[in-house]
């Protein structure tokens, strides 16, 4: 926690400006969201091994699925229209939008993480899908974890980090922020893949999940590398005009 605790600080000496860009990841939600990103990667492992293999929905999937069956035209409209953010045309709109925000706002760590954070996530999932073997409407189809629950979860997740961060929020109003919007988008996209039968539903909770993992775990790292970026920038300064 010593290592945490000087990620991203503020009166970090660096460039002209004395300071360094403000942390991605805030000091005060860093005691709750890592036990989170680690029972959230718990969570993606055990149903991976369970669903390994599988071609078929399990027991809560099938009971899912049928709550949500026959689901008429006016809500397949808006399951597509929600899938479409997933897709790579309306992922990169997303992308390049929040990104383009992060740096209005001057948070290039930010924009950074926009970029790092969901690629990383997105990654994973699909390294994921190929270790699990889950399929779903053929063999071809691999389905364990949603990769785009796992990409609009990651997506809200680095905007809720940024909201609290310039909003100066405390641990229990942070957190509740980022979970919130981990919650809102991941249960959103995970509708539409299950309504549209893209995905079994504990493939979307994998999805979320990973975002919940690997996002935090990519935030800390931003924060780290662009501190001793900027403290080597500080030191060799002094040292030349020394």
């Amino acid at each position: 926690m010593d290592r945490l605790a000087g990620a991203g600080r503020p009166d970090a000496v660096g460039g002209a400006t004395g300071r360094s860009a403000p942390a991605v990841l805030p000091p005060s939600l860093r005691g709750w969201l890592g036990p989170i990103a680690a029972l959230a990667a718990l969570v993606v492992v055990v149903l991976g091994v369970r669903y390994a293999g599988d071609s078929g929905p399990g027991t809560v999937d099938a009971r899912i699925w049928a709550a949500v069956d026959g689901m008429g035209s006016p809500w397949r409209h808006v399951a597509l229209a929600t899938d479409f953010l997933g897709e790579p045309v309306g992922a990169a709109t997303l992308i390049v939008a929040t990104v383009t925000g992060c740096l209005l706002l001057r948070r290039p760590r930010a924009a950074v993480l926009v970029v790092v954070g969901v690629s990383m996530t997105v990654g994973t999932a699909t390294l994921l899908k190929y270790l699990v073997g889950r399929t779903i409407h053929g063999a071809d189809n691999l389905s364990y974890p949603s990769g785009h629950t796992a990409f609009l979860t990651a997506l809200a997740l680095v905007a809720a980090l940024l909201a609290a961060g310039r909003l100066g929020l405390g641990r229990t109003a942070g957190t509740s922020l980022v979970l919130t919007a981990a919650l809102v988008a991941g249960a959103a996209m995970g509708w539409a893949q299950v309504a549209l039968g893209a995905h079994y539903p504990t493939d979307v909770l994998g999805g979320w999940c990973t975002a919940l993992a690997v996002v935090p775990a990519t935030a800390w790292i931003v924060d780290r590398t662009a501190d001793r970026l900027v403290d080597r920038t500080a030191d060799a300064g002094r040292r030349e005009m020394g």
